[in-house]
């Protein structure tokens, strides 16, 4: 496929396997582990092999073998050696490592194999809170430092998100279990990022609560119908990028929505944890995931 990275450079390897570009140029001539090719600039270049390559090395290395015994290994030695090696954590890190290059090259296959092969020990939940979190926030981190481009993101959200929503869809064809809540989820208006608060719509159906998903960028005044369906209503919402004024948004959503329909509002996001001043105790600020989950 033409449109597959093939060569890297240095910083691409960095990148992708967590080690430091020096760390790199040390093992490549104190231990002949790699063999890049130069350009006639004499920039090194490495291709997949090479990459994969460094990425297996990278894991042993992270499981105690130091870098001296893994270059005395033959390329296929290396190979059985990590396969040899099952470890929850450090699975974990090898599977992200493993989806970062699936992201990178705009790999389909290798995202799917990833996966498949986690759902062999781990619940869908597991992959989501121990894999799939960590490596959006080192994407993220990845995408302001200009280390990847915006397209590789989305990629892999996109991918994320195709197997939350399947997941989504499982648990919506069981019938809710609790009825002493009702949970409303939506993004304000502008606000596009999803991926976090459909996890969220996950967990409350887990949790045997009925989810109402109404979606992204959502006019606040199209909440009122709700209680014409429902009753014991608490909304939630993800501030990520919107509202501009989290603060006066919240006032608004206080005597339009919680005034009108005596309900709660629970918030998370960046923007959220930015607030001062929270203008009704029905108002929750939650500063992570975790801690919504727990209120559940």
């Amino acid at each position: 496929m033409s449109y597959i990275k093939k060569q890297f450079s240095i910083k691409d390897l960095e990148v992708l396997s967590g080690i430091k570009a020096h760390t790199l140029r040390m093992w490549e001539k104190r231990y002949k582990v790699l063999k890049p090719e130069r350009t006639d600039t004499n920039i090194r270049t490495y291709g997949l092999d090479d990459l994969q390559k460094l990425l297996n090395i990278s894991f042993l290395n992270e499981n105690g073998y130091k870098i001296s015994r893994i270059s005395k290994l033959k390329d296929e030695e290396i190979v059985n050696l990590v396969k040899s090696i099952s470890s929850t954590n450090n699975s974990n890190d090898r599977a992200i490592k493993s989806f970062k290059l699936s992201m990178y090259n705009f790999d389909q296959n290798l995202f799917f194999n990833t996966y498949n092969s986690l759902l062999k020990t781990k619940t869908f939940r597991e992959i989501f809170q121990q894999v799939f979190i960590p490596l959006l926030d080192s994407i993220g981190m990845l995408w302001q430092t200009n280390s990847i481009h915006p397209v590789h993101e989305h990629f892999i959200s996109n991918l994320i998100k195709q197997k939350l929503l399947l997941n989504i869809e499982r648990l919506q064809q069981e019938k809710p279990q609790k009825a002493d809540k009702n949970f409303v989820l939506f993004l304000p208006e502008n606000e596009m990022h999803d991926l976090a608060i459909l996890y969220v719509n996950y967990e409350i159906l887990l949790h045997g609560y009925q989810a109402i998903y109404l979606g992204q960028s959502l006019p606040m005044k199209d909440l009122t119908f709700l209680d014409k369906v429902y009753n014991n209503l608490r909304f939630i919402s993800y501030f990520t990028v919107e509202p501009q004024d989290p603060g006066k948004y919240l006032e608004n959503f206080n005597e339009q929505i919680i005034n009108k329909l005596d309900c709660e509002f629970w918030i998370l996001g960046q923007r959220a944890n930015s607030i001062l001043k929270i203008p009704s105790e029905k108002i929750k600020v939650m500063k992570s995931l975790e801690e919504l989950v727990r209120r559940l």
